[in-house]
């Protein structure tokens, strides 16, 4: 999961830009680049660390660009090094930099492909450069040796035969050289894209980002979502063309709307903060029925959430089973994401560091410890044991979603089975494993519902491939699973 965003207006764009990440940092904390375009020359920088770093150590000044991309990197398929960050660049056909967000499914045979039939070099790990090395052999074929005059045709034929060669998921920025800012989203839309506009004098000024509160945050007012299947140009001085080249079949990842996206965000329409206030309502109903069983065995005193993305659906949750809501476990706000650290080890170490418990909330107390989503364990086995440690007398926990046992192949750092603390085991083995006195968790068809908007007119269909192993894009045989597992099994050896 990573983080994009490309803006297009008058005078330099790498202000917005470098605040632009910032306002989605939380999608990648590995490392950060961009490129600007000021007509004639690209110029670009990316490194290992966060925004703040990788910036203070250019002169921005330089990056005098109309037009601009920048990317925050988390790393899935690829090694992690600076060779793998954000955005690449060829020469050919115009000049073409690009970034993206998502995971390809057949990275490896595409690499295997542009160097052997295409002749094309890929020196990387990361699967943007094969798109970008995709894209750029089809518009060449599309403008040819000669003059092709106008190459906006050329340019959206060319992301329609990407996405024919290029399976899994992603949403694209890039800068054409000489022509314009070029977007495009998968066509079942599984990573989200949106944008919005801003007056700048008598022009209008364009964004593109992962989220819409990278836009609203900088001013802009959202236009609308990216649609899968959907290419946008924007060219200087002019509105964005849009075409839609490929039928769209969307099904965007529903752990953006429990997990990734930030609270104050809008994905394909859906507010992620109510979705989230949603999802524990329907816990809250779960919870009530459970004890309503067992005749009030395994109540609690106290709900508390596992900061951050947990907090809305906790608060709803404890105000429907009427208890008190508490901030029992305090973040650490210079640790990051504990999920998206590299290395079972690291989340291990920062986990203790990233919380420390509240005494007072805790002590002699049975606590209800409110969590997105229980994936390898360990953060959910040693908050337990923190929360037991600090005193309480039960410790319980609920979850926003179902279990996780499948891999996710499309962008989230996941893709070995024996990485999931639910694969192979019931939910009272779960319980035992993670060390709380009762589990609950999420029921799929609760989730799906949470998540949609109470006045959607037509059923939605989302990713959920993580919990019910079924890949929308329909090529992720048992092979493709076994390869990705070795490969990430290789990576993590070296």
């Amino acid at each position: 999961m990573c983080g994009v965003i490309g803006v297009v207006g008058e005078g330099p764009v790498i202000s917005e830009i470098a605040d632009g990440l910032l306002f989605i940092q939380h999608r990648g904390q590995d490392a950060a680049g961009a490129a600007t375009y000021d007509s004639k020359t690209f110029r670009s920088m990316k490194g290992m660390g966060l925004v703040r770093e990788v910036f203070a150590r250019e002169d921005l000044a330089r990056f005098v660009g109309h037009m601009g991309i920048g990317h925050v990197r988390y790393p899935t398929i690829g090694g992690g090094g600076v060779e793998d960050a954000q955005p690449f660049q060829v020469n050919s056909p115009y000049g073409i930099v690009m970034a993206h967000n998502g995971n390809l499914t057949n990275f490896r045979p595409l690499r295997e492909e542009l160097e052997g039939r295409c002749r094309r070099h890929v020196g990387s790990s990361c699967d943007v450069e094969v798109i970008l090395n995709v894209f750029a052999d089809e518009l060449a074929r599309g403008v040819g040796d000669g003059d092709c005059g106008d190459p906006r045709d050329a340019i959206f034929a060319a992301v329609g035969a990407t996405f024919r060669r290029c399976r899994g998921s992603y949403s694209v920025v890039a800068i054409v050289a000489g022509v314009g800012l070029l977007v495009f989203r998968d066509p079942y839309g599984i990573k989200p894209l949106v944008y919005g506009r801003r007056r700048d004098g008598d022009c209008w000024r364009y964004m593109f980002a992962s989220e819409s509160c990278a836009l609203v945050s900088l001013g802009y007012e959202v236009v609308r979502d990216v649609c899968p299947g959907e290419a946008m140009l924007v060219r200087h001085g002019e509105q964005p063309e849009a075409r839609q080249v490929a039928e769209a079949r969307p099904n965007l990842c529903i752990f953006e709307l429990i997990y990734f996206a930030r609270p104050d965000s809008m994905i394909d329409g859906i507010s992620v903060y109510k979705a989230r206030l949603r999802l524990g309502e329907a816990l809250a109903k779960r919870w009530g029925q459970r004890l309503s069983e067992s005749g009030g065995e395994g109540d609690v005193d106290t709900v508390i959430p596992v900061p951050d993305s947990s907090r809305p659906a906790a608060q709803q949750m404890a105000f429907r089973i009427g208890k008190p809501f508490r901030e029992g476990l305090l973040k650490n706000r210079y640790i990051g994401r504990t999920f998206i650290m590299p290395g079972n080890e690291n989340r291990r170490r920062g986990i203790r560091f990233k919380l420390s418990p509240v005494r007072l909330e805790i002590e002699g107390k049975r606590v209800l410890l409110v969590d997105d989503s229980i994936v390898r364990g360990n953060t959910a086995e040693q908050i337990i044991a923190m929360v037991r440690e600090t005193g309480a007398s039960e410790v319980h926990m609920a979850s926003s979603c179902p279990p996780l046992r499948f891999p996710c192949v499309y962008g989230i750092d996941m893709s070995t089975k024996s990485e999931f603390v639910a694969a192979g085991r019931d939910e009272d083995q779960i319980r035992a494993s993670i060390g709380a006195d009762s589990l609950l968790y999420q029921r799929m068809e609760d989730m799906v519902e949470s998540v949609r908007p109470p006045d959607d007119a037509e059923p939605r269909s989302f990713c959920k491939a993580c919990m019910d192993g079924h890949y929308p894009t329909g090529d992720v045989t048992p092979e493709v699973l076994d390869r990705i597992e070795s490969e990430r099994l290789a990576a993590a050896s070296r």
